[in-house]
C-alpha cells in the first residue's frame, strides 16, 4: 500500500534496504509524502477531462461539466449526451467518446471499479477497455486510487529519467529495460516510483526540458 505515511515509509524502507541508491535518495530528501486519489469513477472522468491540457483547463473544464451534469456529473446523462452538450462543457468529440465509453462500462456492469481483481495485469486488462485509458493512467490509478503497492508505471517519463539517474546510468532506460531492472525490487516498486517522482520534484539543474516535457506524465489524476 503507499496511500498512508505509514504504508509509503514501510515500502521505500524496504526498497531502500534491497537498493542502496534509494537508501541515498532517502537519506538526501526524506521519506515521499503519500499521494492518493479517491477510488471510483470520478477520478476516471478526471483523467479523461484532463488529458493532453493544462492543470488550470482541467480544472475549468471539470467546472463546466459539473454546472452542465451535475456534481459529481451523472454517467447516465453524460453517456445520453450528444457531442454539440458536452462540446458546450468543454469536452472535444475526442474526449465525448472516451466519457461515453467509461460511462457506458460503468453503468452495464461490465466494469465494477469496486471489484476490479487482485491480479494488476487483470485489473490493468480491464481498466484499458476504456477509450482513452491507456497502460499508463490504468497503473496511476491503481497506484494511488487503490493503492498497490506493485503497480509500476515504467512507461512515465519522470520515472525512468529519475530512475536512470539515481542508478547512476549514462543513458535514460526505455520502459521494457526498466520494468526488467525492477523485477528484484517487488512487491514494492509502487514505492520506487513514487521515489523517482519525490527525487524529481526537487529539480536538477539540467534537466529542465524533461520537465516540460513530462509535466502531465508524471503526476497522479487531478
Amino acid at each position: 500500500m503507499v496511500r498512508t505515511a505509514q504504508s509509503i515509509r514501510q515500502s521505500v524502507e524496504a526498497l531502500a534496504a534491497r537498493e542502496p541508491a534509494f537508501a541515498r535518495v532517502i537519506e538526501k530528501h526524506g521519506i515521499p509524502e503519500p499521494r492518493t486519489s479517491e477510488p471510483g469513477v470520478q477520478t476516471l472522468l478526471r483523467t479523461i477531462v484532463g488529458q493532453q491540457v493544462s492543470v488550470a483547463a482541467a480544472r475549468s473544464m471539470w467546472a463546466k461539466l459539473e454546472a452542465a451534469f451535475g456534481s459529481p456529473p451523472d454517467l447516465e446523462r453524460l453517456l445520453a449526451a450528444s457531442d454539440e452538450e458536452l462540446r458546450a462543457a468543454g469536452i472535444s468529440r475526442q474526449k465525448a467518446a472516451y466519457i461515453r465509453s467509461l460511462a457506458k462500462l460503468v453503468l452495464s456492469g461490465e466494469l465494477a471499479l469496486d471489484e476490479l481483481p487482485a491480479d494488476d495485469e487483470e485489473a490493468i486488462a480491464l481498466l484499458t477497455r476504456i477509450k482513452g485509458i491507456g497502460r499508463w493512467s490504468a497503473e496511476i490509478y491503481l497506484l494511488f486510487a487503490e493503492g498497490r503497492g506493485d503497480v509500476f508505471p515504467a512507461g512515465d517519463l519522470a520515472v525512468m529519467v529519475e530512475i536512470g539517474r539515481v542508478m547512476g546510468l549514462s543513458d535514460r532506460p526505455s520502459e521494457k529495460q526498466l520494468r526488467e531492472m525492477a523485477e528484484p525490487w517487488r512487491p514494492h516498486r509502487g514505492a520506487a516510483a513514487v521515489l523517482a517522482w519525490h527525487h524529481y520534484s526537487y529539480g536538477c539543474e539540467d534537466c529542465s526540458g524533461v520537465k516540460a516535457k513530462s509535466r502531465r506524465k508524471s503526476e497522479a489524476p487531478l
